[in-house]
């Protein structure tokens, strides 16, 4: 990894790295070790994607009313809480979820989350699924939404000009934990997924053999690059300076080949 990487690669390309369901401590650790990395300029952008087991996590906007139960509560139903650096309030991950963590050079935050946003809602409509962003209804609001149902939610951090963190799009996994919390902050919102979605609009584009969440991490991991004018590039942990499986092949989406780890 002492290797600077030249200037065009840096530039034209973000590494895309699948890791399947990953223990949410461990993926922070990943998180810090590929930023230290890009800080040094030994990587270029990077985007882990992968699951977490069932967890809230709490943003540095966060309260203590986020957790109406109790923290006991939700640990005795196998439920982990985790206190995070990035921005934003409370929300619930679980298997089914899609969790993307971009790690890469942020001059601008809030041109950071907004690219986010497009990139999520470019990757909905490739599956039938009309989103958008709330913009103009002020950060609480922040992230993607299925008319006025919250389907993606986004909070990021930034250290020394290299972000962390990132956004969790709801594909499978069950939704009712988000109504035992405070979910976002926001005490009447109604959580979605790209299951229920579909249900509720037949004829939706068939997933390829792989499953709905295997399906739609292609979609985004394309949007994503798209939306930052570059190539994806499919590569192992290894090839990041991490340790972790790799999720199920991407399947002939993928524009470029896995880099040898």
């Amino acid at each position: 990894m002492s290797k600077k990487l030249d200037e065009k690669t840096r530039s034209s390309e973000i590494w895309v790295c699948h890791l399947g369901v990953v223990p949410y401590a461990d993926a922070l650790e990943m998180q810090h070790r590929v930023r230290s990395l890009r800080q040094d300029g030994d990587l270029p952008d990077s985007l882990l994607l992968l699951e977490h087991p069932p967890l809230y996590t709490r943003g540095r906007r966060s309260a203590p009313s986020d957790l109406p139960r109790g923290e006991g509560y939700y640990r005795e139903r196998g439920i982990e809480i985790f206190d995070v650096d990035r921005g934003g309030r409370l929300t619930y991950h679980a298997p089914g979820q899609l969790v993307g963590y971009p790690v890469m050079g942020v001059s601008d935050v809030v041109a950071h989350v907004r690219t986010i946003e497009q990139a999520i809602v470019d990757a909905l409509a490739a599956e039938g699924i009309g989103a958008h962003a709330r913009v103009k209804d002020g950060p609480d609001y922040t992230g993607v939404w299925v008319q006025d149902r919250k389907i993606a939610s986004i909070g990021v951090h930034v250290q020394r000009g290299v972000s962390t963190h990132g956004f969790a799009v709801n594909v499978s996994n069950e939704l009712e934990p988000f109504s035992w919390v405070l979910a976002c902050g926001l005490p009447d919102v109604s959580m979605t997924s790209v299951t229920r979605e579909r249900e509720l609009a037949p004829g939706a584009p068939e997933c390829r053999a792989g499953g709905e969440l295997s399906c739609f991490r292609r979609r985004m991991a394309h949007a994503f690059s798209c939306a930052h004018g570059r190539r994806q590039r499919l590569v192992g942990p290894r090839a990041l300076g991490i340790e972790g499986p790799l999720a199920a092949p991407a399947g002939p989406r993928a524009d470029r080949e896995p880099v040898p780890a």
